[in-house]
């Protein structure tokens, strides 16, 4: 389970990397989309999905539906997963929007 804090309406779809907040550390994401109809869920679960180089249909949004806060779901691995989100935030793959 990935905790995002997402910005819809942004200039591009990105994952910037680690937030830290007083509630805890989140993964901030921001998407062109707006915050209409699911259209910036449906792009935050491409933009993760591109980052982590997943298909989009091992993600989901699980929690958070229509706020900023968002929990997304991510099938598959966690040794796996943990790594490769590691390796992500550790700029070893880039950054990917």
């Amino acid at each position: 389970m990935l905790h995002l804090k997402v910005t819809p309406k942004a200039s591009h779809d990105v994952v910037e990397g680690v937030e830290v907040r007083p509630d805890g550390a989140v993964l901030a994401v921001k998407v062109r989309a707006l915050p209409d109809r699911g259209e910036a869920n449906d792009a935050v679960v491409a933009t993760v999905a591109k980052w982590l180089s997943e298909p989009k249909s091992k993600l989901r949004v699980a929690a958070g539906a229509k706020a900023r806060l968002k929990q997304v779901f991510v099938a598959g691995e966690p040794a796996e997963l943990t790594e490769k989100l590691a390796a992500r935030l550790a700029g070893k793959e880039g950054r990917h929007g």
